[in-house]
């Protein structure tokens, strides 16, 4: 990690670098989603089998491409006891978490007639995509399904990419039935989002697409956008850890190599008001290296993207924080509650020592699909309301119509739309 002195120049150098890794920066894979998204959007079935055998290395055909009872079964058997009753106790905390954030339609009745209000309706059909390859995230899965499922969205449409062997990771089975998706289906990829978003002779089109990818993954759903919804377009993994000298430097070190381990793109960056803090982590971070079964992941993230910047002083390291806006921001001061009123900007606020950022990824409550690269400005984490659509309510008596008609009518006609104000016109002829 490279350590420098947070001035002004500094932190717009760290701002370019970091924005380097959007997914808004990878232009020349756009034309190879754009097709395969067309070919699955023409021919459907045939062209999702022949790109899952293309990129996974797995025959798929319409009896096999959706995952069946039995399978689910196997993957109980598969898993360890222990797991499963960690899963379920996972679910029902951001289950709780998840059901505080709902909200009830509303109405705002006055006497002379005027009905104003605002209908709340879960989203039908949402799909879900879940990434597989070498690694499977169990924990995604429940973060993703579980809001949809409060929210009361009816079909929960799930794709993640088989093995060679035709075959979904256990967990990741085990994960979907306790959080309760309706449906899983054998496909991943750009061609898994098209099929979600146009819908294929097996797999259904939905209305919203949620979950993380890889690079043709993010494309995808920025592709689709417009046909239906999606969550976001994800980037790398980032931790942000605000520390002054009373945070223990041990700590310190272990988080931020929590969230570098993720890929070689992932982001770690510590502000701190103290050299010596600095030093101990810098010092920690390396005898973990030694210890840790991802180091060459980690030390290609730190080496890219690692930063220890030292402040003057605890404001100049908030106005820091808020500017660079992290996905994870562990707050370590004397006060982490006092500096947490003054952060604007991040996705996921994690207090004092035994707060560490794992968990919020498993067990906690509040969602880990967080907003990344900055966007932590205007996005919000994955919640109960992604799943839900909102229909204002208007009704207004002839007594309350009468009131405003000519106030609409002229507003009307000073936009040149005559056939507006004549609609309110003839009432009152």
């Amino acid at each position: 990690m490279r350590t420098i002195t947070l001035t002004e120049q500094t932190k717009q150098n760290l701002l370019e670098d970091l924005l380097k890794r959007s997914p808004n920066q990878y232009g020349q894979y756009e034309s190879t989603v754009a097709e395969i998204i067309a070919k699955v959007r023409a021919e459907k079935d045939s062209a999702l089998f022949a790109y899952t055998e293309q990129f996974d290395g797995c025959k798929i055909t319409s009896q096999t491409v959706k995952v069946t009872k039995a399978e689910i079964e196997e993957a109980y058997a598969q898993v360890d006891a222990d797991f499963i009753a960690v899963m379920k106790r996972s679910r029902e905390n951001i289950r709780i978490y998840h059901e505080k954030q709902l909200r009830n339609s509303w109405f705002d009745a006055k006497e002379d007639g005027t009905i104003l209000g605002q209908k709340i309706t879960p989203i039908a059909r949402v799909g879900v995509y879940v990434p597989g390859g070498k690694a499977a995230y169990p924990s995604s899965v429940m973060m993703n399904v579980i809001p949809a499922k409060v929210a009361g969205v009816e079909r929960i449409v799930m794709t993640t990419p088989p093995g060679k062997d035709g075959k979904i990771n256990p967990g990741t089975l085990v994960a979907a039935d306790i959080a309760g998706v309706d449906e899983i289906y054998k496909a991943g990829g750009a061609q898994a989002i098209a099929a979600l978003a146009f819908g294929t002779q097996s797999i259904p089109k939905v209305d919203k697409i949620v979950g993380p990818g890889n690079i043709f993954v993010a494309l995808a759903k920025k592709a689709v956008y417009g046909h239906v919804s999606i969550d976001s377009i994800a980037g790398p993994s980032e931790i942000l850890v605000l520390a002054d000298e009373t945070a223990n430097p041990r700590y310190v070190a272990a988080d931020l190599l929590s969230q570098a381990e993720h890929d070689e793109l992932a982001s770690a960056i510590l502000i701190t008001t103290s050299t010596e803090l600095a030093q101990k982590v810098s010092k920690e971070i390396e005898g973990f290296l030694q210890e840790l079964s991802r180091t060459e992941i980690i030390r290609k993230s730190l080496d890219n993207y690692g930063y220890i910047l030292i402040a003057d002083n605890l404001d100049d390291a908030i106005a820091c924080a808020n500017e660079i806006a992290s996905e994870h921001l562990e707050i370590l001061t004397r006060d982490p509650f006092a500096v947490m009123t003054k952060i604007k900007n991040a996705g996921a606020i994690f207090l004092g020592e035994y707060s560490s950022e794992p968990l919020g990824d498993y067990f906690a409550g509040p969602n880990h699909v967080l907003p990344t690269n900055g966007t932590a400005r205007f996005f919000s984490p994955l919640n109960v309301d992604d799943f839900c659509k909102k229909s204002s309510i208007i009704s207004y008596s002839r007594e309350a119509l009468e009131r405003a008609h000519e106030d609409i009518e002229l507003f009307a006609k000073k936009e040149g739309l005559t056939a507006h104000a004549n609609s309110i016109h003839v009432r009152f002829e």
